[in-house]
């Protein structure tokens, strides 16, 4: 799998250190994706990949911290993607773009990632992400830098947005609309259609990143 560092506040042990820690984060992937996080348990991961509770109660300490630990890679991963089909772009325009297009073809699969299956991992992030960050110890967990790889996302394009239109007033307001609206009106047209304006699913990403480019040109001007 592709090592992407997180922030150690995380994880009680690297997960990216070990064998068992590797298949901790493949599995658990695997599992949270058939049958959600509310009826996922350690208890039923270290079944599935033949391990105790207490083994994987070492790298993390509950399940909420693995949520953030997955959904944290995700972002990452995206950052990674973004930075590999922008740096040599030069005009900002275009770079937001490919931007847009990279946050809506999310749910595709890296075959270089063989131990990783990003669709799935795109899945949960689509209907799981928010849970992530809405909970009482929110403060303590932005204090705790738990969703930094979130805010080094949406400050990456917030500096595209200031580069094509230094005056808009609005630019972080502008970019976490966009990343929240990329997954969830995935989330609508999938669960809750008549919340979104998505083609049907054949055409669904494309319907999507038109939106996302017409909300942010237009913002813009």
């Amino acid at each position: 799998m592709l090592r992407i560092d997180l922030n150690e506040n995380l994880y009680l042990r690297d997960p990216q250190d070990t064998d068992l820690g590797r298949r901790l984060v493949a599995e658990s992937v695997r599992l949270i994706d058939e049958i959600g996080f509310e009826q996922f348990t350690f208890k039923k991961l270290a079944q599935r990949i033949e391990s105790t509770e207490a083994s994987l109660y070492r790298y993390f300490e509950n399940k909420h911290k693995l949520l953030v630990y997955l959904v944290s890679w995700h972002w990452a991963w995206l950052r990674y993607q973004i930075r590999f089909h922008t740096h040599n772009v030069a005009d900002a325009r275009q770079r937001l773009r490919l931007i847009l297009g990279i946050l809506t073809q999310a749910h595709q699969d890296d075959p270089a990632t063989t131990q990783l299956d990003e669709a799935a991992l795109y899945r949960i992030v689509v209907s799981e992400a928010s849970k992530a960050y809405l909970t009482k110890e929110v403060d303590e967990d932005n204090k705790a830098g738990l969703f930094q790889e979130y805010k080094r996302l949406a400050a990456g394009i917030t500096e595209v947005v200031r580069e094509i239109n230094p005056a808009y007033a609005y630019p972080h307001a502008l970019v976490s609309t966009l990343l929240e609206s990329a997954r969830k009106q995935h989330f609508f047209a999938q669960h809750l259609p008549s919340l979104t304006d998505a083609a049907p699913p054949a055409a669904e990403n494309k319907s999507i990143h038109d939106f996302l480019t017409r909300l942010a040109f237009a913002a813009l001007g």
